[in-house]
């Protein structure tokens, strides 16, 4: 399936709609608005670390890289200048094509309204089609919105064996 194909509107938990598609090279800007939207406590539970600054080269290599090592959606709301991206979820695969690592951001203004369970469940159906066999995320441990989350969706979530402060977030998809 064309992940091109994939667009639709979601209406949120709060009565708000956005739309969701697929993710692509034009959203960079986009995207990178949205990270300085960011608090840096979001921007610490999903990059696991203190990031002040993006990763512009790494941003733009993994746009690059898709839809070949790697997919994702985008739900977008209308701003002043056009759209903002609200929320994004990605799944890039590695050296396994069976499968791939997620990673999810929604902007604070939407959390809460089921934005989130919304991208995961795109994402789950694109990788699904694609055929991977398997997701994994690794979320903080004290991120207890996004663990619940993926135990709603069907996320085996166990310690990191390495790293007692990560969980390991696993979904098998046949």
């Amino acid at each position: 399936m064309d992940l091109d194909l994939i667009a639709f509107d979601a209406p949120l938990r709060d009565g708000r709609t956005v739309h969701i598609r697929a993710i692509g090279r034009a959203d960079e800007a986009e995207l990178l608005q949205a990270f300085d939207r960011m608090s840096a406590d979001a921007r610490y539970m999903r990059f696991m670390r203190v990031v002040r600054e993006p990763n512009r080269d790494r941003l733009h290599k993994a746009l690059a890289g898709m839809p070949s090592r790697g997919f994702g959606v985008v739900a977008t709301a209308a701003a002043p200048d056009g759209y903002d991206i609200v929320g994004s979820a990605t799944c890039m695969v590695g050296s396994d094509p069976s499968r791939g690592e997620f990673a999810i951001t929604v902007d604070a203004d939407y959390g809460g309204a089921g934005l989130g369970r919304r991208l995961m469940t795109a994402l789950i159906g694109t990788a699904t089609r694609r055929g991977l066999r398997e997701m994994e995320g690794f979320v903080l441990s004290e991120n207890q919105s996004m663990l619940h989350l993926a135990r709603g969706l069907g996320f085996d979530v166990a310690p990191d064996p390495d790293d007692a402060s990560v969980r390991i977030c696993r979904r098998r998809l046949d």
